[in-house]
């Protein structure tokens, strides 16, 4: 069976690649656990037929329609559209979707882990990290920091290193500090602390512990 004779190749790409995309767009905003390759290929039909279902109204209409012959270049870019525009919006539209709180009732956050969550909206923290062997490791991530997201392994960049003081406060941000990278499996618990107003410099955020 010859796999690129035209009509199988019009098959391939009408059928898995609007799917693909759709997948690989939700994969990108950290949304979906990698599968193996059969799997994929399921799921990329499988989302390639939802799209022509969501389309299917201006699909007739255009079809019905002489755009072919009097619009071909119009009907060549509404085609193209179909096949690799829609499949990018409909997964940034089930994200956006499946993050509200109605959609919640019903369905887990699209999210599966914390880590993500927390560090996904981007804001700025004080942080005191607490390593398995009880070590602690302070320091402000903002926006020269860095946290990883899925699949990659959590791992947690601060753009400043913090020296606490007895209480567990802080204290001063280390001589020539360039910032500390913490792997996750040597982490036990982050503690978060708002950066309140006046704090964006690095200027000292309190000096007594963290529940004082």
């Amino acid at each position: 069976m010859d796999i690129w004779a035209t009509d199988k190749l019009v098959l391939f790409l009408v059928f898995v690649i609007p799917g693909f995309l759709s997948l690989k767009t939700y994969a990108m905003l950290g949304l979906r656990a990698p599968r193996d390759s059969s799997q994929q290929l399921v799921d990329a039909i499988a989302f390639s037929c939802i799209n022509y279902a969501l389309l299917a109204w201006p699909i007739l209409m255009v079809e019905s329609s002489d755009w072919r012959n009097q619009y071909p270049r119009g009907y060549v870019a509404f085609y193209a559209a179909v096949v690799l525009v829609a499949p990018v919006l409909w997964g940034l539209v089930w994200m956006l979707l499946r993050k509200t709180n109605l959609a919640q009732r019903f369905l887990p956050h699209p999210l599966e882990k914390p880590w993500d969550f927390v560090f996904g909206q981007r804001r700025h923290y004080w942080i005191i990290a607490t390593l398995r062997d009880g070590r602690k490791i302070a320091g402000k991530y903002a926006g020269g920091s860095f946290s990883s997201a899925a699949p990659a392994p959590e791992q947690l960049y601060l753009e400043e290193a913090w020296k606490l003081n007895e209480g567990g406060g802080f204290e001063r941000a280390l001589i020539d500090t360039a910032g500390v990278l913490i792997l996750g499996p040597d982490i036990a618990s982050i503690e978060f602390f708002h950066v309140r107003e006046g704090e964006a410099n690095g200027d000292k955020p309190y000096t007594e512990g963290p529940g004082d």
